[in-house]
């Protein structure tokens, strides 16, 4: 049974730094896609940012572009979100997703098989 658990969110004044992490169990990921989606209340769900299994690609949304680091550690099975100058904006419930199909899944949320149960990430002005 493939887990993923996200964790590091939290509540955060504007402009500081947070980071998450999706640790994934159940299977191995590191010949597959990674990901950060996020959603906040009454939105639907929007991709953040991605990664291929070898690392070469990455992915962000234009939002966070410059702000927001994604990395990988395929031998522990750990996938890592680096947010920094976060804006109140960046308020949601964060998801990690991993693609059982394929290397590079991108910013196609329909790509992603797996998916963790999410973590609040609340920005304060």
């Amino acid at each position: 049974q493939v887990q993923l658990v996200e964790s590091g969110g939290g509540l955060v004044q504007a402009g500081g730094p947070l980071r998450l992490s999706c640790a994934a169990s159940g299977r191995t990921f590191s010949r597959n896609g990674m990901g950060w989606f996020r959603q906040a209340p009454g939105k639907e769900r929007e991709f953040v940012a991605a990664i291929s299994w070898t690392s070469f690609n990455t992915y962000y949304a234009d939002s966070v572009k410059a702000r927001f680091i994604i990395s990988s550690d395929n031998v522990k099975n750990l996938v890592y979100l680096q947010m920094n100058i976060l804006k109140p904006e960046d308020t949601a419930v964060y998801y990690c997703a991993g693609s059982g199909r394929y290397y590079d899944a991108g910013r196609t949320i329909t790509n992603y098989d797996y998916w963790g149960q999410g973590t609040q990430v609340t920005v304060s002005s």
